[in-house]
């Protein structure tokens, strides 16, 4: 069987599938500030996800990190408390071949973007960038009080209720828990910021008050299109969550 350097055409091929496959989109941020919207709007310009969570977050992969995080780790597999130790965190030497598995199984075609979006990302960003030094990072954000106010308002936001946990870091209150959990998070931001990672910042709760300019700021750096059915999709799905705050 001859080389596959021997047939330009296919070698070409080839290398646009591998290119597509070793530059995945990773949707990451601070839980309560938007990824899945952020993610919805990805998706729904043509990037592979596969089979998803409500969240927008990729079922096979969630699971594998769930594992990794309890079993390898640990700690609580929700990323809430405690956070991975960065500097002790292992890198597993499967970890490429297995999520890649997973995409497989989920009918990905490798001609395609594909994306994982988790807010787990940003915890162990370092094992990511590992395996993934050309992937493009996208960082939601959200106003800290915002953020603090979602978590105790979420039921499944739950962490800081528990006084050992609030005590270990030094929190009186749920609400300094969570502020704290918050600027840990900006911490790693700024980690990846400064690791070299191709990160762009977004903050989608604008598009509530009609400002779409990131958004399509946002899908012309990951060379996406924009179309019609985004504002219809996103701004019902905005408002609602912030209803859902509002009434808790």
């Amino acid at each position: 069987m001859g080389s596959i350097s021997k047939y330009p055409m296919v070698k070409k091929l080839y290398k646009m599938i591998l290119d597509k496959l070793q530059s995945p989109i990773f949707v990451t941020g601070i839980e309560r500030s938007g990824s899945s919207i952020v993610a919805r709007i990805i998706k729904s310009c043509g990037v592979f996800t596969g089979e998803v969570t409500e969240m927008q977050e990729n079922k096979k992969i969630k699971s594998y990190v769930d594992d990794f995080y309890t079993k390898q780790i640990g700690i609580p597999a929700n990323g809430q408390f405690p956070l991975p130790d960065f500097k002790s965190t292992p890198i597993p030497i499967d970890w490429k071949y297995d999520v890649e598995n997973f995409l497989m199984k989920d009918g990905y075609i490798a001609d395609k973007s594909w994306m994982y979006k988790s807010s787990r990302i940003a915890q162990i960003w370092h094992i990511w960038n590992h395996f993934y030094p050309n992937s493009k990072w996208l960082i939601v954000r959200r106003r800290t009080g915002d953020i603090t106010y979602s978590c105790l308002k979420t039921a499944y936001m739950s962490a800081f209720a528990n006084e050992a946990n609030r005590r270990a870091v030094n929190a009186n209150t749920e609400q300094e828990g969570w502020l704290w959990w918050v600027h840990e998070h900006e911490k790693l931001f700024v980690e990846m910021i400064e690791a070299g990672l191709n990160v762009k910042v977004i903050w989608p709760e604008r598009m509530a008050g009609g400002d779409f300019t990131q958004i399509a700021e946002m899908l012309e750096w990951l060379g996406l299109q924009w179309h019609d059915g985004i504002v219809d999709s996103v701004v019902p799905l905005l408002k609602n969550s912030t209803q859902k705050e509002r009434s808790v």
